[in-house]
């Protein structure tokens, strides 16, 4: 896939499962810093957490409503 102007390319289109950032072939540091989970590239330590603590919400709030109901 063409890139930009200047010819470059882009062999595979990568995004962040959680937050959508592309992500670029990186160097060591920054392929350290990507992180993989469940079979799905993150960006970032960050990224991966966040998920984590939003799929604890939304079983929690799922128990409350099953729990009313």
């Amino acid at each position: 896939m063409k890139f930009s102007q200047n010819g470059l390319y882009i062999e595979s289109y990568c995004k962040c499962a959680n937050c959508g950032t592309l992500i670029y072939e990186a160097s060591a540091e920054d392929q350290k810093a990507q992180k993989l989970q469940d079979g799905k590239t993150y960006c970032s330590a960050w990224c991966v957490d966040w998920k984590n603590q939003r799929d604890a919400r939304h079983a929690a709030a799922a128990a409350v409503k099953a729990a009313t109901t």
